[in-house]
């Protein structure tokens, strides 16, 4: 019975923490901003004192500090962008309409402008981000009247620059809405994945355990008159039946443990090839005699394929033994291949030729086969045999690192 040593998908997406956004905290265990917002307002505050200090140079033939202070603040107010997007606006447009004020500096946009738009289109609808574009583009060049042409043309570029910020953050918005669906999806189909395989798990425990279970006690009360020592093997054998179903269910509902419970990793080896012979010898003391035959070079597989093999041929012998009806024989053919490990189940009975018994393997307990066989590759064939009864044959490609056992 496997159990699980990892989490699922979609809880290890919960708990992982990007490492971009692992930053000092000045506020508990909420960062007051990121790296990448550090870097980026760093990045700003220096294009926009570069620009000041060449555009003031040009235009007055000296630097005003006053100038570069008010800049240096303007870009590292970019700090608080994520948290407050809006009121950072406010905070770089002031400054800027304060410097453009104060010095005859350029009346476009800077880089830190750029940056706090670029946050608030992000964040914030329409109605918020629609006016402080229009404030960003227009108030620089009108509070140094009088208009020109020059300032015309400046507005349109200011235009141009703010319509481009607004493509890239409506760009980004729906690219992040697309990566979140597409997360939640996956986490979803994880989700999914898990519960499909926790029932083919119960209906494997359940389908071969208490139908050999059913068998066995039958039999028992049948030769508990006649044979009491019969009847005294087959309860023996009942009881260790239930002890494995009752341990391999246990194992199953940890699995089920609410999130957070603390859950020590199960150290029981998962079934496998191994087990077979167990299989077979239970199938023969619930009535229905097997043989079991082993073809070719053993060769060493994953126990997840190893795992695949035993619930094939656990599922197939339950199947044989509920239909393939009284006086019928089962074999097991376990062959390796060159390229593939191939096992064949088959019976002999006559108890689905008639129109009132169900063919084996057409409900459930088929689903999860070929979902096994499915997860490694492989195929698998059920349907009549040549002659009468059943027969289920999977093929299950080797991987190409497994060699034979030495």
């Amino acid at each position: 019975m496997p159990t699980p040593h990892a989490e699922p998908a979609a809880r290890r997406t919960a708990h992982a923490e990007p490492a971009a956004r692992r930053t000092v905290s000045f506020l508990g265990d909420a960062p007051l901003w990121t790296r990448n917002d550090a870097l980026v307002a760093v990045g700003a505050a220096a294009l926009d004192l570069i620009g000041f200090t060449l555009s003031s140079q040009d235009a007055q033939g000296f630097v005003p500090v006053t100038g570069c202070l008010l800049m240096t603040v303007s870009g590292l107010a970019l700090l608080a962008r994520r948290r407050a997007p809006v009121l950072t606006f406010v905070a770089v447009l002031a400054l800027g309409l304060v410097v453009h004020l104060s010095w005859p500096v350029g009346q476009g946009l800077n880089a830190s402008m750029i940056v706090v738009l670029y946050s608030v289109v992000r964040a914030r609808s329409a109605a918020v981000y629609v006016p402080a574009v229009l404030a960003s583009a227009v108030l620089p060049l009108a509070v140094r009247a009088p208009w020109s042409q020059g300032s015309l043309l400046k507005l349109a570029g200011n235009g141009a620059a703010v319509l481009f910020v607004i493509a890239a953050g409506l760009v980004m918005n729906r690219w992040q809405q697309e990566v979140e669906t597409h997360r939640r999806l996956l986490a979803e189909r994880a989700v999914a994945d898990e519960r499909r395989r926790i029932a083919r798990e119960m209906h494997d425990i359940v389908a071969h355990h208490v139908t050999t279970m059913q068998l066995m006690a039958g039999g028992a009360r049948a030769n508990l008159d006649r044979n009491p020592e019969i009847a005294r093997d087959a309860l023996v054998t009942l009881e260790g039946l239930g002890r494995t179903a009752l341990h391999e269910m246990r194992q199953l509902l940890d699995v089920l443990r609410a999130e957070g419970e603390t859950r020590e990793a199960s150290t029981a080896p998962q079934p496998g090839i191994a087990d077979l012979d167990r299989i077979v010898a239970e199938s023969c003391a619930a009535g229905l005699p097997t043989e079991f035959d082993v073809r070719g070079a053993p060769r060493r597989l994953p126990e997840g394929m190893q795992l695949t093999v035993f619930r094939v041929v656990q599922e197939a012998l339950t199947n044989a033994r509920k239909h393939a009806g009284s006086g019928a024989r089962a074999r097991v053919c376990l062959t390796y291949g060159d390229h593939e490990t191939t096992v064949d189940v088959r019976d002999d009975g006559e108890g689905t030729a008639g129109g009132s018994v169900p063919v084996p393997g057409s409900g459930y307990g088929l689903i999860g086969m070929r979902e096994r066989v499915a997860l490694h590759g492989g195929s698998l064939w059920t349907g009549r045999s040549e002659g009468q009864g059943y027969r289920v044959t999977a093929r299950l490609p080797l991987p190409k690192e497994e060699g034979a056992l030495r």
